[in-house]
């Protein structure tokens, strides 16, 4: 067996670690963060929100019970870099095609192990989530650290765009691969800002029969469909960028058609209705956020995102904020006072994380159904 060639990781604050080459050969930049969840690897890599970042996973080893295709979120790796403590040279998972390492090198992601990922972690603690370069072709290390503080930050940069579909279209698989429950399914359109397979997994196993547009479809198209719900995904990048959907959003809206946004369509829904976003020191990332919404549910949930919805910006938006975030009191959840609408910064749909906030979607065609009624 060939051993794995040498490779380095360089922080833009000039920290260099060296360790083992362990995916796809070549140099990327990107914006490094970390990750708390234990498992879920491959979901991670194929949510498009990750888009422009690579992922540090704070679990020491990764990888023990392999990939296998039908666990991808999307239909390809967005994350730029995986960058690890160990990674398992095996796979112990009666369901699993390939190891870790093949599947990282097969689909062209840049990975590192043998590094010391809590050194790392510290320092995006403490300065942020910082730009970084890795590398497996032995350059200069002060050349990699120069290309890390060259690289553009995700402040202002709309990354939905590029992660969105092409052309419209629907889906009707359920979870587990299973048939929507019995009764008519109910029309809704689902807005592609990054959107994960597990959520319109999630949605037609609530009873409604999605159909995904790109990022930029108008609200006049949308509102043509006359469909009973519309759906604002998750996805990458900064939400203040994406003003195309802040106004199709918003003529929505004010049709009266109910909506549910998650992550980047939680901050989308923000900006639609006047309100700010900032981007975080070095955001949320993991599968085990506490989520408490008014009234005191506690809900453990996934989370991942880099900017959060500014609190003091929606005093004249018609928006009440109904969850914070359990760590840092951070928004974490809106609904509108007047109209049929709601959101949340984190994501019920779990893959990978706990399933405690999967409710939402019942409470999504609940809203559907008390509009409908209400004609």
């Amino acid at each position: 067996m060939t051993a794995p060639a040498p490779a380095t990781l360089a922080l833009e604050d000039g920290s260099l670690f060296r360790g083992r080459s362990v995916g796809a050969a070549g140099t990327r930049a990107f914006e490094l963060v970390f990750n708390t969840a234990m498992t879920g690897y491959q979901e991670i890599l194929t949510d498009p929100s990750y888009c422009g970042q690579g992922v540090l996973m704070t679990y020491p080893q990764i990888g023990n019970y392999g990939c296998n295709p039908i666990f991808d979120e999307s239909d390809r790796c967005w994350a730029e870099a995986m960058v690890m403590r160990q990674i398992s040279p095996r796979a112990s998972n009666w369901q699993a095609t390939q190891t870790l390492g093949e599947y990282l090198t097969e689909r062209g992601v840049l990975a590192i192990d043998d590094i010391d990922t809590r050194e790392v972690t510290l320092r995006l603690r403490e300065a942020g989530a910082l730009r970084a370069v890795l590398d497996t072709t032995g350059a200069d290390p002060e050349a990699l650290v120069a290309q890390a503080r060259a690289h553009p930050s995700l402040e202002g940069v709309d990354l939905a765009a590029r992660v969105s579909c092409r052309e419209p279209y629907s889906w009707s698989e359920g979870i587990d691969g299973a048939d929507a429950p019995d009764g008519e399914a109910v029309p809704i359109v689902c807005y592609d800002f990054g959107i994960k397979r597990n959520i319109l997994r999630n949605l037609v196993q609530a009873g409604f029969a999605p159909r995904v547009v790109p990022a930029a479809t108008p609200a006049a198209q949308v509102l043509a469909e006359s469909p009973a719900g519309v759906f604002l995904s998750n996805g990458p990048g900064d939400p203040a960028a994406v003003d195309y959907a802040h106004r199709a959003v918003r003529e929505i809206a004010d049709a009266g058609v109910p909506m549910f946004g998650i992550c980047l369509g939680h901050q989308i829904l923000a900006h639609a209705f006047g309100g700010r976003t900032f981007k975080m020191k070095f955001g949320h990332h993991g599968a085990n956020h506490p989520v408490i919404e008014t009234g005191g549910r506690i809900d453990i949930s996934s989370q991942n995102h880099g900017f959060a919805v500014d609190p003091e910006s929606l005093a004249d938006s018609g928006l009440e904020v109904t969850h914070r975030n359990g760590n840092d009191g951070t928004v974490a959840g809106l609904r509108h006072t007047a109209l049929p609408l709601f959101s949340v910064q984190y994501h019920p749909e779990a893959a990978p994380g706990p399933h405690d906030p999967a409710h939402l979607f019942a409470r999504f065609r609940d809203l559907v159904a008390s509009a409908a009624a209400k004609a």
